[in-house]
């Protein structure tokens, strides 16, 4: 016997057919048993199955968890002066090499309690799970030294084991240099001593970095995506956010798992990560609030057939969002993503940046029950509505 049976639902599994890219399944139900789906198809096929408990959905439509897969969740303080800054013509460069930007935050964070920021990011993950959202990434790269780093990823670590959530944590390890420092040995530093650490304690699932003409060159990241690999960790890459470092083609290198931002990709980068398999994670808050007009190639990733996910990029400066339907509306409107592609891109796709597809993301036997019921007509509504919110979430078989 089952512990559960959805009915009276319209099932978006994210499992495509021809003509049927969200693989959209009428008048469907759904089986949950131990946590896990365990079948899923048209009602009449599901006729006569015993389960502990049937649950009607009248008609609404069921799609896989929402996957927030990039966010600086966690961090003190707030950058509020630097929007009004940004809207008297400083440039988001003009504001980090006068102090502000990246820093402050790190200053913020630095002066905020362990149980200060625990209680502030529990606010903000809140609203994103109140979204839809079933899994989230979390990056540390507030802190800018080894100590501070591993503060942060413990704070982390803490919001995933005790929140109805998938945490997934992400060593930024190269976000910004720390004010005075000396490059190279603030470079081997994060090499020699932090990479080693949270691998050893299993704090992070990838290492990531800020790849660009503020922060860090394409020469360090590859030091550091080098580290990574021999202590086990994947790579991500911050890439082709202001300008062109040939950071996702070093990201295709190393096999990452995706490379984020891209608004300078070229079609050589585009290439190469179509190759590696490497996700483009688009992240269209960053891009709004930047007031940015280079948008990314996504006539390009299209062409070389790259996977293109969709995440809020929670962030003090550059993109304080909390509402997931927002970014798949601002992808649609601000990128020209189809309705279908933004849908895929905070599902199946963002499940793939994180090298997740195997456990989540769509609506398939084994795995994880991690649903969202939205109470909608029909599916391009999710990203056309600005702040529509499920009507249930289910997370691990169990509604929340």
């Amino acid at each position: 016997m089952w512990d559960r049976l959805l009915t009276d639902c319209h099932a978006l599994t994210m499992v495509p057919a021809p003509g049927n890219p969200l693989g959209l399944i009428h008048n469907a139900a759904i089986g949950i048993h131990g946590g896990r789906i365990v079948r899923v198809g048209r009602r009449t096929e599901l006729a006569g199955t015993r389960a502990a408990e049937v649950v009607p959905l009248g008609g609404a439509f069921v799609t896989p968890g929402l996957v927030d897969c990039h966010t600086h969740l966690v961090f003190g303080g707030t950058r509020a002066a630097e929007h009004a800054q940004r809207r008297a013509g400083a440039s988001y460069e003009e504001i980090a090499r006068a102090g502000g930007g990246i820093a402050s935050t790190v200053r913020a964070t630095a002066a905020a309690s362990v149980t200060e920021l625990l209680e502030q990011s529990r606010i903000r993950l809140h609203a994103l799970m109140r979204g839809g959202v079933t899994t989230v990434e979390i990056k540390s790269g507030y802190g800018l030294d080894p100590a501070s780093e591993l503060r942060l990823l413990n704070v982390v670590r803490t919001l995933g084991r005790s929140e109805a959530v998938r945490v997934v944590p992400t060593l930024l390890a190269l976000h910004a240099l720390p004010a005075g420092a000396d490059r190279e040995l603030y470079v081997e530093q994060v090499i020699s001593e932090l990479v080693p650490t949270v691998a050893r304690l299993g704090l992070a699932t990838s290492v990531d970095a800020f790849c660009e003409g503020i922060s860090f060159t394409p020469a360090e990241t590859e030091r550091l995506f080098e580290a990574a690999a021999a202590h086990g960790l994947p790579v991500r890459l911050h890439a082709e956010q202001l300008s062109n470092q040939n950071g996702a083609a070093l990201a295709a290198r190393y096999q990452a798992l995706s490379a984020d931002h891209l608004e300078h990709l070229d079609e050589a980068g585009a290439a190469a990560m179509a190759a590696a398999g490497t996700v483009a994670v688009l992240l269209p808050g960053a891009f709004y609030t930047l007031r940015e007009t280079k948008q990314p190639p996504v006539d390009l990733l299209r062409k070389h057939g790259v996977a293109m996910a969709v995440a809020s990029d929670c962030n003090p400066g550059t993109s304080p969002s909390l509402v997931p339907q927002l970014a798949m509306n601002m992808a649609c409107n601000l990128f020209g993503l189809t309705p279908e592609e933004a849908i895929a891109g905070m599902t199946i796709n963002a499940a793939r940046a994180l090298g997740l597809v195997s456990e989540i993301g769509s609506i398939e036997p084994g795995k994880a029950a991690d649903l969202a019921v939205w109470r909608i007509a029909e599916a391009a509504e999710l990203g056309y509505w600005l702040g529509l919110m499920p009507e249930r979430r289910i997370f691990g078989g169990q509604e929340q």
